[in-house]
C-alpha cells in the first residue's frame, strides 16, 4: 500500500512513517506544509493519503483543503483526515463527498496501532470512518427526534456512523446479524431516512440527519 503523508510535527511524522512502514506499507512522501500537499497527491496518486487538518502556513484547514482539491482532481482518492480535537465541521466538508474512501480521526488513536491501522486500510478499501469520539458528540446534542430511539438504537446509530458494517456492529454488541438489522431498520424508519447497504451513504445520511 502505498501512503503519503501530511503532518508537520517532525516526532509524529516519523512515527506514522515508521509504523505504516512496519505492516508491509511504502510511504512515498512525507511533507510538512500545506503547500507541499497537493502537488505531492497529484504527483504520487497513493493508495491512501493520512493528513493533518493543520498544516503551516496558517495552521488552519490547510491539510483538509489539500485534500478536498485532490479528490476534485482524483475522484475517490482516498484520505483519512487526522485532528487534534474534534472539529465536526471538518467532518463534514470531508464527508461531503459521496466518492467513499474517507476518514476522520483524532491524532490520540495513532497511539493504538491495531486502530490506526484499521482506519487507514478501511479507508484505502473505499470505506468511511469517522472517529468514535466525534460521534458521540455528535449523539449528545440536543436533536429532538433521536429522543424516539431506543438506548440500543443509539448504540447501533452510533457504530454506524462510525463506518460499521452490520457484521461489525453485531460482534461490538454481541447480538445476532438479524437483531442489527431490524435495530437498523427501525433507526431509519423513526429518523425517516432511506434505509442502504452502502456504508458511505448510511454514514452521509446519518451525518445529514444530525446536521453536523
Amino acid at each position: 500500500m502505498r501512503v503519503v503523508i501530511a503532518e508537520d510535527l517532525a516526532l509524529l511524522r516519523d512515527g506514522l512513517i515508521r509504523i505504516l512502514e512496519a505492516f508491509d506499507c511504502t510511504v512515498v512522501a512525507a511533507v510538512d506544509n500545506g503547500p507541499a500537499l497537493l502537488p505531492s497527491l497529484l504527483e504520487h496518486r497513493p493508495d491512501v493519503a493520512v493528513v493533518d487538518v493543520r498544516l503551516p502556513p496558517t495552521f488552519t484547514d490547510e491539510g483538509l483543503q489539500g485534500a478536498i482539491e485532490a479528490r476534485r482532481a482524483i475522484p475517490g482518492l482516498p484520505v483519512l483526515v487526522l485532528s487534534q480535537h474534534v472539529e465536526p465541521l471538518y467532518a463534514r466538508e470531508l464527508l461531503t463527498d459521496r466518492a467513499g474512501g474517507v476518514g476522520y480521526l483524532l491524532k490520540d488513536r495513532v497511539a493504538n496501532v491495531a486502530q490506526f491501522l484499521d482506519a487507514v486500510r478501511r479507508v484505502a478499501g473505499g470505506g468511511t470512518i469517522m472517529d468514535p469520539e466525534v460521534v458521540t458528540q455528535l449523539l449528545a446534542r440536543n436533536v429532538p427526534p433521536l429522543a424516539a430511539l431506543t438506548v440500543r438504537e443509539r448504540e447501533v446509530l452510533g457504530l454506524m456512523a462510525e463506518g460499521r458494517s452490520n457484521g461489525a456492529i453485531a460482534t461490538k454488541l454481541y447480538v445476532g446479524d438479524k437483531a442489527v438489522s431490524k435495530h437498523i431498520n427501525s433507526i431509519f424508519t423513526k429518523l425517516g431516512l432511506p434505509p442502504s447497504d452502502d456504508d458511505h451513504r448510511r454514514v452521509l445520511a446519518v451525518l445529514a440527519y444530525l446536521d453536523v
